[in-house]
């Protein structure tokens, strides 16, 4: 059987050059002389880094007690509050009989429950608030008070597809009853473009085009029904379209 031999002798070090030692040598003497200077500036600055953490601490738990003390519970009493408006708005828009006395209760209250116009000044800094605003504003534009109604849907937000969208329609609205009508067209573009959807987008695609022609706006107007009738043709405003699109474009 054959057999192998192991080679002897011990691995020999490799020789470092002097010029690497005299290169980590100054690498090392560079570290320790910025490593020297940073703990020189932190101790001489240690009142002013102390104090900076301990506002951005304070901060932090000031910001947490705010959302769990007064953000949390003014939310929870804001939503309590609005029930019952909410209910007098809702059945006002389902028996048009009593329609205007339960609006008035929706927007100044029973004086037990507050209503809208009360709940959106007291909750100011609440998503309740913007709701009441949004409500408020619809009442007024269903009872004829134009102006109230541009008043609170003008300073209503929201991240809301739809209600934005119907808050700037119903402005729009508004103007138009009012005969303003280059205004009541600059919230009716807005509105159509605030969040494209099929609900509300056609509609102010529409109402924006007839303003548009009532003005003698017909490329605005041609362009919004070509929106319409190519974008949006299944929904139910496409139909008047296509006449009101040779009109503006003759």
């Amino acid at each position: 059987m054959a057999t192998y031999k192991k080679r002897g002798g011990k691995i020999k070090s490799q020789e470092r050059a002097p010029e690497q030692d005299s290169v980590t040598a100054e690498v090392f003497t560079t570290l320790d002389t910025t490593a020297g200077r940073a703990e020189a500036w932190v101790a001489r600055n240690q009142k002013y880094i102390l104090l900076l953490i301990g506002s951005v601490a304070i901060a932090v738990l000031g910001y947490l007690a705010y959302v769990n003390f007064v953000i949390k519970p003014l939310n929870e009493e804001s939503t309590n509050a609005i029930a019952q408006a909410q209910a007098y708005f809702k059945e006002g828009l389902e028996d048009p009989t009593v329609q205007d006395s339960l609006y008035n209760l929706a927007l100044n209250g029973d004086g037990v429950a507050p209503g809208f116009i009360q709940i959106a000044d007291k909750y100011g800094s609440t998503s309740i608030s913007e709701l009441a605003t949004y409500n408020a504003g619809m009442i007024f534009l269903q009872q004829g008070e134009f102006d109230k109604a541009i008043d609170y849907l003008d300073t209503f937000t929201t991240d809301d597809p739809i209600l934005g969208a119907l808050a700037l329609g119903g402005i729009g609205d508004a103007f138009t009853e009012l005969n303003q009508l280059s205004d009541a067209l600059e919230y009716y573009s807005r509105a159509a473009s605030f969040a494209e959807n099929k609900l509300t987008t056609p509609r102010f695609l529409l109402k924006g085009s007839q303003v548009a022609l009532a003005i003698g706006e017909n490329k605005k107007a041609a362009l919004m029904l070509s929106t319409l009738n190519n974008d949006y043709e299944d929904a139910p405003e496409a139909s008047k379209a296509k006449v009101l699109l040779a009109q503006a474009q003759n």
